[in-house]
C-alpha cells in the first residue's frame, strides 16, 4: 500500500513538473533560449577582428607593419576572452531553456569551457566589472544545470543572473564598436594603398596587373560594406536579446 502511494506521489510530481514546463511563461523562456544562435554574428566578427593583421599585412608599409604587428599580438591575447563573453551568455540562455523543459541542450561541455575565467582588457572596453559579471554568471549556470526542471529554478536563475547578463551584453556591444572601428581602419589601409598605387600602373605594360588590382579593389569595397552591415546586424541581435530578457524579467513575480 505504501509503495503504491509513493508511485502515485512521484507520478503527481512528474505531472506537476510537466505542467510547469508547459505554462505560457515557460514557453516564452524556451523561445528566448532559442535566440542564442543570434549570438553567432558576434562570434564571427570576433574571429574576423582576431585576423585583422593577416588581411592588412600585404598592404602595409614597413613602419605601419611594425605598429600593426604589435596590435596583432595584443588582439591574439585578448580575443579568447572576447569570445568567452558570447559563450557565457549563450550558456545562460540555454540553461534557462533546459530548466524550462527544452531537452535539446547538452550544457556539460559548455559549462566546462567557461570554467577558466577571463581577464580585463581596459583599452578595448572590457573591464573588471565585466570580468566579475562573467565569473558570477558562469557560477550560476554551473549550479543551474544540476537543478531539476521547474519554473521556480528558471525564475531564480533569471533573478540572480539579471545584472551579470546586462553587464556582459554591454561589454559585447562595446567590443562590436571596437571591431567596427578596426574594420574602418583596415579599409583605409587596404583601399588607400590600392588607390595610391593604381595611377602609377601603365595601362599597356601592366594591363593584367591593373585588371587584377581593380578587381581586388572592387571586391574589397564590397567586403567592407558587408562587414559593416554584419556589425549593425550583430548590434541589433544583442539589443533584441536584451529586450527579450527584460520582458521575461518583468513577468517574474516578486519572490
Amino acid at each position: 500500500m505504501k509503495t503504491t502511494r509513493v508511485f502515485l506521489l512521484l507520478g503527481l510530481l512528474a505531472l506537476l513538473g510537466g505542467c510547469a514546463s508547459s505554462t505560457p511563461r515557460m514557453a516564452a523562456v524556451r523561445s528566448f533560449a532559442a535566440q542564442a544562435p543570434q549570438l553567432g554574428a558576434y562570434h564571427e566578427l570576433t574571429e574576423r577582428y582576431r585576423n585583422t593583421y593577416q588581411r592588412e599585412q600585404p598592404f602595409l608599409s614597413a613602419s605601419a607593419d611594425a605598429r600593426e604587428r604589435e596590435l596583432d599580438r595584443q588582439r591574439q591575447a585578448a580575443c579568447d576572452d572576447f569570445a568567452q563573453l558570447q559563450r557565457g551568455v549563450q550558456a545562460y540562455m540555454q540553461a534557462l531553456g533546459q530548466l524550462a523543459g527544452d531537452g535539446r541542450y547538452d550544457l556539460e561541455d559548455q559549462v566546462q569551457s567557461l570554467s577558466g575565467g577571463i581577464k580585463a582588457w581596459p583599452d578595448s572596453g572590457l573591464n573588471e566589472r565585466h570580468v566579475t559579471a562573467y565569473a558570477g554568471l558562469t557560477r550560476l549556470v554551473a549550479h543551474a544545470v544540476t537543478r531539476p526542471m521547474q519554473e521556480e529554478a528558471v525564475q531564480q536563475l533569471m533573478r540572480d543572473g539579471q545584472s551579470s547578463v546586462q553587464q556582459l551584453l554591454e561589454a559585447m556591444h562595446t567590443l562590436l564598436g571596437l571591431y567596427g572601428k578596426t574594420s574602418d581602419n583596415e579599409e583605409k589601409i587596404v583601399l588607400g594603398m590600392l588607390e595610391t598605387e593604381l595611377p602609377y600602373l601603365d595601362p599597356r605594360r601592366d594591363r593584367l596587373l591593373l585588371a587584377l588590382a581593380r578587381s581586388q579593389q572592387h571586391d574589397k569595397q564590397a567586403e567592407y560594406h558587408l562587414i559593416a552591415l554584419r556589425n549593425t546586424q550583430a548590434q541589433k541581435n544583442l539589443a533584441a536579446i536584451e529586450q527579450s530578457h527584460r520582458a521575461l524579467l518583468d513577468q517574474i513575480p516578486n519572490p
